[in-house]
C-alpha cells in the first residue's frame, strides 16, 4: 500500500551545532515522494561516525537528524517502489549507490557519488529533506538514512529488504560495524589463512575486524586500545594479544610479539594520523595497512616513502569494508545464522532514545563493546 501523503510526527535526536548536545524533540516527517520509502526504525546503532560529526571534526550542514546504522520496518512508501512494501523489515544503506556509474557496476558501490553527495549535503535527491522542525525550518539528513528517528524517509537505494525472523537488534549490528570490519578483511585486505594481525581501535569496528581475522585463520591476532577495558571484548572475539599503547610504544610491542618481523596486516580503526603511523610502521616486508576509520578532511600522516618502495608495503583505504551491502548483508545474516559470525558478544547495552547522550558517554569512555538506541522506548 501506497502512502497517502500525511506528514508524521515522530521523536528524534537532533544536533543544532557541534559540541552541544542532542536534543530531543518532535519532529516532522514528510511522506516517500517518488522512489522513496518511510521506515519505522527499531534500532540505532551508536558509533564513532555520528560522535565526529557531534564534536566537529566532521562539518556537516545543521540542524541535522545523525544515526546510519540500524535497522527497521516500512511504514509506508511512495510510487514506483517495488522492491519492498509497508512491512517489510529493512536495513538502511548508509551509502546509497544509484547502480548505473561505473564504481556501481565494477562492484564498489560505496563509492558511488550519489551516496557521497548525499552523506556531505544532508539532502535526499531531489536537493531537499523530509524532515521539519516545531519552527518549520528544514533538518537535514545524515547518510540518506537518519536512523535517531522514530520514523525516517529515504530513498528505496537506501534500503535491503531482510528475513523478518531475523533479530532487529542483531540486523542493526550487521548493518554498519560488522560488515564494515569482515569487508576490510575479506574484501579490502584479503587476509589468508596463518597470516599474523594487528588491529588498532577495539571500538565496534575494530572488534568486527578481530572476529573477522579469527574467521579468516590469522593465527595472531594483536588488539591495540588505550582502554584497559576492552580487552575482555577483543580476546571473547578472537584476539590472541593486547597492547595499551598507555603502556609503551605500540609498535615496539607488535614488532617484539613478532620476532622482529611486523605483522602480515594491520588496521586502524581509530580515525587518528598517529595511529594509522603506528599501523603502518607495524606491518612487515611486503605488508598491508588498512585504514578504516574515519579521520577528520584536513588529516594527514607521515609515512616513511623509502619503506613503502623498499618493503614493498601496500597502505589502502576501506569505506563499508570494500562489500556490496545488497548482497553481502544477507550472507553475513546467514554467516550470523550458522554461528560463524558472533553478534551477542558485540552488544553492550541498549538505550532509549531519550538517553542518547548518554549513550555517546559511555562510548567516549569506553564503557561498551557496541551499543544501540532503540528509538521507540
Amino acid at each position: 500500500m501506497e502512502t497517502d501523503g500525511q506528514n508524521m510526527k515522530a521523536l528524534a535526536a537532533v544536533l543544532y551545532s557541534p559540541k552541544e548536545r542532542l536534543r530531543i524533540e518532535e519532529v516532522e516527517v514528510l511522506p516517500p515522494q517518488v522512489g522513496e520509502v518511510q521506515v519505522r526504525m527499531h534500532a540505532a546503532g551508536v558509533c564513532h561516525s555520528d560522535l565526529h560529526v557531534m564534536k566537529g571534526d566532521l562539518a556537516m550542514n545543521m540542524p541535522i537528524i545523525l544515526g546510519h546504522e540500524g535497522s527497521g520496518v516500512v511504514e509506508a512508501v511512495g510510487e514506483y517502489v517495488d522492491s519492498v512494501k509497508p512491512g517489510d523489515h529493512v536495513i538502511p544503506i548508509w551509502r546509497m549507490s544509484c547502480g548505473v556509474c561505473e564504481y556501481c557496476l565494477s562492484g564498489r558501490p560505496a563509492l558511488c557519488d550519489v551516496g557521497t553527495k548525499m552523506r556531505f549535503t544532508g539532502l535526499m535527491p531531489d536537493g531537499k529533506t523530509r524532515f521539519r522542525n516545531e519552527k518549520g525550518d528544514s533538518i537535514r539528513h545524515y547518510a540518506g538514512v537518519s536512523t535517531f528517528s522514530q520514523l525516517s524517509t529515504m530513498p528505496e537505494g537506501a534500503v535491503v529488504k531482510i528475513d523478518p525472523e531475523f533479530p532487529l537488534e542483531q540486523a542493526a549490528l550487521i548493518s554498519c560495524g560488522v560488515i564494515t570490519g569482515f569487508g576490510a578483511v575479506f574484501a579490502t585486505a584479503e587476509v589468508k589463512p596463518g597470516s599474523t594481525v594487528a588491529v588498532f581501535g577495539a571500538g565496534g569496528i575494530g572488534l568486527n575486524v578481530i572476529q573477522s581475522a579469527r574467521i579468516a585463520g590469522a593465527t595472531r591476532i594483536i588488539a591495540v586500545d588505550t582502554f584497559a577495558s576492552k580487552q575482555a571484548y577483543a580476546e571473547s572475539l578472537g584476539a590472541t594479544h593486547f597492547v595499551n599503547p598507555k603502556d609503551g610504544d605500540p609498535v615496539a610491542e607488535i614488532m617484539k610479539l613478532t620476532d622482529g618481523r611486523g605483522v602480515d596486516f594491520s588496521f586502524e580503526a581509530i580515525g587518528m594520523a598517529s595511529t594509522v603511523e603506528q599501523a603502518y610502521d607495524s606491518v612487515k616486508k611486503g605488508g598491508t595497512c588498512v585504514v578504516v576509520g574515519i579521520a577528520g578532511p584536513d588529516e594527514r600522516s607521515k609515512i616513511n616513502i623509502n619503506s613503502l618502495v623498499y618493503a614493498e608495503k601496500t597502505l589502502k583505504g576501506s569505506i563499508y569494508g570494500s562489500t556490496r551491502p545488497r548482497i553481502d548483508l544477507p550472507k553475513l545474516m546467514e554467516l550470523s545464522r550458522s554461528g560463524i559470525i558472533e553478534l551477542e558478544p558485540l552488544l553492550t547495552k541498549t538505550y532509549p532514545l531519550s538517553e542518547i547522550n548518554e549513550a555517546y558517554e559511555a562510548l567516549e569512555k569506553g564503557e561498551v563493546a557496541r551499543s544501540l538506541i532503540l528509538p521507540q522506548t
